[in-house]
């Protein structure tokens, strides 16, 4: 009986070693796991916060370009044009003087507004589409045009700075390359999703080319980090459209 009851202790001690041993190894496991979890968590948010600084830069650097093209092309001759007409000024032309210098101020206020740093920390998606659509009809690049339908709702910011340098490398494309005359743009909100289209008439191209001319991948690569979708189609002589779905 004795030695029943010391075999009973012996394989129940075993057990309860066994048992201890297996949480202990789960434990580690587990804790492991959560180490390397947390790890990649911690490099993914890295590696997002460099891309959103990597993109300010961008949309600063471009729009600096832009702002040197206007200032060139558009500011430049309303100021040259206004010295001309001072030059030649009667009592009866004064008022065309006047208008020109008006129209000026008004451009310079523009761009005022892309120049201002707090402007690309604190960018409002629909303004900063506007005034890229502004700026497009103001240069005779383009004829475009932005639609809003549903009811607007609130962006985060940083997904707001994604969405807007994919549009813009979307934008830049169609005015270097796709000879189109006609840039459509919009914003359709739902309850759970944006859905931003932008479509412009230029030559396309068929579904055989290459993609990569306009960063295809890089742009797809941006929208995953904010967990939205891109879909580019485009046919040849009937133009390209970018179409972009982010979950509210």
């Amino acid at each position: 009986m004795q030695e029943n009851g010391g075999f009973i202790l012996i394989v129940s001690t075993g057990l309860v070693f066994i048992i201890v041993v297996a949480l202990i190894i789960l434990f580690t496991t587990f804790q492991r796991k959560k180490n390397v979890l947390v790890e990649e968590q911690k490099e993914a948010q890295q590696r997002f916060e460099k891309e959103i600084t990597e993109t300010q830069i961008e949309i600063r650097e471009e729009t600096l370009r832009n702002i040197s093209w206007e200032l060139h092309d558009n500011i430049g001759q309303l100021l040259t044009l206004a010295k001309i007409q001072l030059q030649n000024s009667t009592t009866e032309n004064i008022k065309e003087v006047s208008d020109t210098i008006t129209k000026g101020l008004k451009e310079v206020r523009s761009l005022s507004k892309l120049i201002n740093p707090e402007a690309m920390s604190t960018i409002d998606l629909r303004e900063a589409v506007q005034l890229e659509i502004d700026r497009f009809n103001r240069l005779n690049f383009i004829t475009s045009t932005l639609e809003i339908s549903g009811e607007e709702r609130d962006i985060e910011q940083k997904s707001s700075i994604i969405i807007f340098r994919i549009l813009q490398e979307f934008f830049s494309n169609t005015i270097k390359h796709s000879r189109a005359s006609q840039l459509n743009v919009s914003l359709n909100y739902s309850n759970s999703n944006l859905i931003i289209s932008a479509k412009d008439n230029g030559i396309g191209f068929s579904s055989g080319e290459k993609k990569e001319g306009i960063g295809l991948i890089n742009i797809k690569n941006r929208a995953k980090l904010i967990g939205a979708e891109v879909e580019l189609t485009s046919e040849k002589n009937k133009g390209t459209t970018l179409e972009i779905k982010y979950k509210l």
